[in-house]
């Protein structure tokens, strides 16, 4: 089959058209940004395109399928002469979907913490050997790529994003894959150019709810706001409900406790104590004991950008986070305080999601970075006029933000001097971002020299 993915720099896009490649499908692509790592992937499988932009030359007769990504919009030129020519065109969830009709669909749901839960499931499952396809937003130790599609698995785990699943279809995408089973992991609000109040956005998680068949099973975080819509919903199926694992802390080391026993994990945080309380209600109705599934989580390094460390001696630890709602930036901070709190931490967030650079959403961020010793806040002035929203200002952002020792830029060259200039060894730095920082790294070899480590 000749496929052509629209929108293909996308971080499960590019990996979906890597997986069809493998599979023995033709697979073109295009975009209007593409940026590392989808880049140098997509380069070493001969598919990255070779002109950015999408063209209407781009599609032809002989094309069987188009596979749209979200952000193709609806006067996307390749979609217009696509459906001139009468290809057919689906939505990611959509070709997913399809696939996986006949399987057990394992989908994660919630404001934050969709890949972590999703990963720890993927990782339990593969250590302990059992047959599975998989869709997860960001890379998993372990797994060479985010998306497996096979014939013969019986079940699929999925992330599900509460995004809409394209412009011509205007549906949250976990919908869009009729799960049998759902986790609920925590709402807060978020993507507010769609869902441009909080009660419409929680309408989306209401609906998500009231799909899971009577077969099914439900999981939900013991949360107000997620009792506030189950408990007043009619539901096929009973919610559930879970807190977090059982754990004590020593040392800054975390461990599961099961019965007394302890097993030491390689991630931290109590988000993520929560986040495997969610992995484990699923793998234990998939059949798997709690002991097996504590041994199993022993191994569990973090997904890509997920609490990830990415630099540490004695006087420097540097962590990558996905973090980009209130919510989750405030606990990936509260984390990282809790492991280090003899160290001096500095957070570098930055501005990229249509919320987070919306004027009116921003004050939700209030108190989310205020357990950060030097908070600093970067948002490009390309990602807004590409994502054609009002502009902001730095002094919108202070106010919005509340921080007596908050540094607000739109220059990303200026985040390497200004830490340079505050920075107070021992320190980690926690760099959070949904998307790249516009290509920036923290030149840590520099930091160094300059204090003379």
């Amino acid at each position: 089959m000749r496929i052509h993915i629209i929108a293909i720099g996308g971080a499960v896009m590019h990996q979906l058209a890597i997986a069809l490649q493998q599979a023995g499908h033709v697979v073109s692509g295009s975009d209007d940004e593409i940026f590392n790592p989808a880049k140098d992937n997509l380069k070493k499988y001969n598919l990255l395109p070779q002109y950015i932009g999408f063209w209407s030359e781009n599609i032809s007769p002989d094309i069987d399928l188009i596979i749209s990504g979200m952000h193709a919009r609806a006067d996307n030129p390749e979609l217009h002469k696509a459906k001139e020519l009468g290809i057919k065109i689906l939505s990611l969830p959509e070709f997913i979907y399809e696939h996986s009709k006949n399987k057990i669909r394992i989908v994660i749901g919630g404001s934050h913490g969709k890949t972590s839960v999703t990963g720890m499931i993927m990782h339990i499952c593969n250590y302990l050997n059992m047959s599975f396809d998989y869709l997860v937003g960001s890379k998993v130790n372990g797994f060479e790529y985010n998306v497996k599609l096979s014939s013969d698995a019986p079940f699929i785990i999925i992330e599900g994003d509460e995004y809409l699943a394209s412009a011509e279809l205007a549906i949250p995408k976990f919908l869009i894959y009729k799960p049998n089973i759902g986790i609920i992991n925590g709402i807060d609000w978020d993507h507010a150019n769609v869902f441009p109040t909080l009660d419409i956005y929680l309408e989306q998680f209401k609906k998500f709810a009231e799909i899971i068949p009577a077969d099914g099973a439900l999981f939900a975080v013991d949360e107000p706001t997620v009792h506030s819509i189950l408990d007043n919903t009619n539901l096929n199926v009973s919610p559930q409900y879970y807190s977090t694992f059982s754990y004590v802390v020593n040392k800054g080391i975390f461990y599961l406790n099961y019965l007394g026993e302890l097993f030491p994990l390689q991630i931290f945080g109590k988000h993520n104590m929560q986040n495997i309380a969610a992995a484990h209600c699923v793998c234990e109705y998939l059949g798997i004991d709690t002991k097996s599934f504590c041994k199993a989580m022993m191994s569990y390094k973090s997904a890509e950008k997920r609490l990830e460390k990415y630099f540490e001696n004695d006087k420097l630890i540097v962590y990558k986070d996905f973090a980009h709602a209130p919510s989750k930036v405030k606990a990936t901070i509260n984390a990282v305080k809790e492991r280090y709190p003899d160290r001096q931490l500095i957070s570098v967030f930055e501005l990229h999601t249509y919320s987070s650079l919306n004027k009116n959403f921003i004050p939700q961020y209030r108190n989310s970075l205020v357990n950060a010793d030097l908070p600093i806040v970067f948002y490009s002035k390309h990602a807004i006029n590409l994502k054609q929203l009002p502009d902001l200002s730095t002094d919108q952002v202070m106010v919005a933000f509340d921080h007596p020792n908050l540094f607000v830029t739109t220059n990303i060259n200026e985040i390497q001097n200004y830490i340079s200039k505050n920075i107070k060894f021992p320190a980690v730095i926690l760099l959070m971002s949904s998307g790249n920082f516009d290509n920036w790294q923290l030149n840590i070899d520099e930091l160094l020299k300059n204090n003379k480590l």
